[in-house]
């Protein structure tokens, strides 16, 4: 069959903005003096949070705008997005302004198209335009609803994220991945959609649950073995941070350890936006960690969990292709291990679904296998030779199952 054709050529789409402020703060966060005081000639904004960061002290006075000067809880039971309710989300309105406030229910289980959309609805029911601000305020579930439901509305309207859990701050919100899940699998619907402005208030993550601030330490770990040795010592050196966070001596190396991932990611994403190349290196430990959160129930694995379990099935694999030593393996896998993270083959997260070793090892690889970042019959894997030495290669099947059973 013969055909003719036709080529139209046109620069290349930047998507949400050519440039993204960082902005850093010290104090109780205040989102009402960062957002609300002051100058009131802005355009609408539409603020997106959850029932776990909106009932938070330091959220009073700004919740207080949105619903008549007044403030009571808003609860987890009155949202019902994911089971068919009526209520999908709690709305207020600030007096004489355009702003809505949209606050959805809290967790792995809410980040699914119908959440994304729910934000779409209430800035079109707020007669939302392109010049519409969307303000995510939570950990990396809101974040990444709040910026993809952004990067769609009326084709891309405009983001800015207020990271409160510490895996957002050092990870989620930090370059421009936005997205949900879809049927069983993570992230599987998105965009690459950076926001204008990450407003970072470190001392958002004292008022998290021991369990999140823990999953946000796998994530700084992780940094912290790509691009920076120096932290990794220290982290090696001072596992009892993991329950210190309120202790004033880890102050300084909290605040050096958000700095620097936030750095290091910064300097990764001005390179490859994408994902084409070099950002790849950021899922150390992801390819594992994923398919383990896929398959146990999304929500029963917290994400840092997933993937320093994955980190240590990374080491194994490694060591197993001869890329890496014995004694690296165990070192980090050791290091791992001191802050409590899984670090076996099987975990027992996978044991309460599958009697044998082998059915849990072919379903976390069948999850592996249907992963967005391979490309062919073989799995590809961020792998280590040593800190700050990343290889990224693809291993067959045979080879990935002497490391998962």
């Amino acid at each position: 069959m013969n055909y003719e054709e036709k080529i139209i050529e046109y620069p290349p789409v930047h998507p949400g903005t050519d440039r993204t402020f960082i902005r850093f703060y010290s104090g109780e966060p205040d989102l009402k003096a960062i957002f609300l005081d002051g100058d009131d000639d802005r355009p609408q904004r539409v603020f997106v949070t959850d029932t776990t960061v909106a009932k938070l002290p330091c959220m009073k006075d700004f919740i207080k705008e949105f619903r008549g000067g007044k403030y009571e809880e808003i609860k987890a039971e009155e949202i019902r997005i994911e089971l068919g309710g009526e209520k999908k989300s709690v709305r207020g309105f600030r007096p004489n302004s355009k702003d809505v406030l949209v606050v959805l229910g809290a967790g792995e289980p809410f980040k699914s198209i119908e959440g994304v959309l729910e934000i779409v609805k209430a800035a079109l029911d707020a007669n939302g335009q392109r010049s519409t601000v969307f303000v995510g305020i939570g950990g990396g579930v809101i974040t990444d609803m709040t910026a993809f439901a952004s990067s769609i509305f009326k084709r891309g309207a405009h983001c800015e994220l207020v990271p409160t859990t510490l895996l957002s701050m050092v990870d989620a919100a930090v370059g421009g991945k936005t997205g949900c899940d879809f049927d069983e699998y993570k992230n599987m619907i998105g965009s690459f959609f950076p926001a204008q402005k990450i407003h970072i208030c470190p001392l958002f993550i004292k008022s998290l649950p021991p369990t999140e601030y823990r999953s946000g330490m796998a994530e700084v770990v992780k940094t912290a073995l790509l691009y920076s040795k120096e932290l990794f010592e220290k982290l090696e050196a001072a596992p009892e941070i993991l329950d210190g966070r309120d202790d004033p001596k880890f102050a300084p190396l909290i605040e050096e350890m958000i700095r620097t991932c936030v750095s290091a990611k910064a300097n990764v994403v001005e390179q490859d936006l994408t994902e084409k190349n070099i950002r790849m290196q950021l899922n150390l430990g992801h390819t594992f960690g994923h398919a383990l959160e896929t398959k146990s129930g999304l929500g029963v694995v917290p994400h840092g969990d997933g993937v320093a379990w994955g980190m240590a099935r990374a080491a194994d694999l490694a060591r197993e292709i001869g890329l890496c030593s014995s004694e690296y393996a165990s070192r980090i896998k050791k290091m791992l291990k001191s802050f409590t993270w899984e670090t076996e083959k099987v975990h027992p997260a996978m044991r309460k679904l599958h009697q044998s070793d082998d059915e849990i090892a072919e379903t976390i690889f069948e999850a592996m296998r249907k992963d967005k970042k391979n490309s062919s019959s073989k799995v590809r894997f961020v792998l280590q030779e040593d800190i700050e030495k990343t290889v990224i290669t693809e291993v067959d099947e045979e080879t990935v199952m002497k490391v998962l059973k």
